[in-house]
């Protein structure tokens, strides 16, 4: 979880109040505040760093035209999570021929886009932080190997099951939170993520068996 999701959520509601009041400096924070974690959000959903900047400026249009109705019955940073997801499973659904995006957005984690020092797991739903300096760690190659197998595989999944992953194994959401952000009864998030997560696995492997990765690697 980032730091921001850590941060008291009085802090948006207090941002929030100052937009609807008409502060347009309150904006400027809010936008600041938020930027770089629904952008982050865009990349794993669309796999793409263009597409996502154009799909994030998308999604705060959106969220500055709905902040004058928003009631605060949700969580701000839910709702514009939520907000940010129709954006991106709408132009997902639109483009449906999109089979393979750039490999550069590969990186998964709670914090930003880039790889850096994160390594997915064995299996969905595991993937987590490498401790600061952790000997006997996977090689660059290798956690670029697995990066890139996991990007090639969340390409064939249903835009559906990418979102629910991306909220719960990236973003770390609770079930509660990812039931409002995707607007689904709260009982069926577990079920759809285990079925996503069986999705994601199988998806790995039969990109593994094909070798999808060294068509991607000679098309990059």
């Amino acid at each position: 979880m980032t730091r921001l999701d850590r941060e008291p959520e009085s802090t948006d509601r207090e941002l929030v109040a100052r937009i609807q009041a008409g502060e347009t400096g309150a904006w400027a924070d809010l936008a600041r505040r938020y930027q770089h974690r629904l952008f982050t959000v865009c990349v794993r959903m669309v796999g793409n760093r263009d597409a996502a900047a154009d799909l994030t400026q998308d999604a705060f249009v959106k969220i500055l035209e709905g902040l004058a109705t928003f009631d605060g019955r949700s969580k701000p940073s839910t709702w514009m999570i939520r907000v940010t997801m129709n954006v991106c499973l709408s132009w997902l659904r639109s483009e449906k021929h999109r089979r393979h995006a750039s490999l550069d957005a590969a990186g998964w984690g709670p914090d930003g886009a880039g790889a850096g020092d994160l390594r997915p797991g064995v299996t969905p739903g595991s993937w987590r932080r490498s401790p600061a300096g952790e000997p006997g760690g996977a090689s660059s190659i290798q956690r670029g190997e697995r990066q890139a197998l996991l990007s090639a595989a969340m390409n064939r999944l249903k835009p559906e099951q990418r979102a629910i992953l991306v909220l719960r194994d990236v973003r770390e959401m609770e079930y509660e939170q990812i039931a409002e952000a995707l607007g689904v009864p709260g009982g069926t998030v577990k079920s759809r993520l285990f079925r996503a997560r069986a999705a994601l696995r199988e998806a790995m492997e039969q990109v593994a068996a094909h070798g999808e990765l060294d068509e991607l690697r000679d098309e990059s």
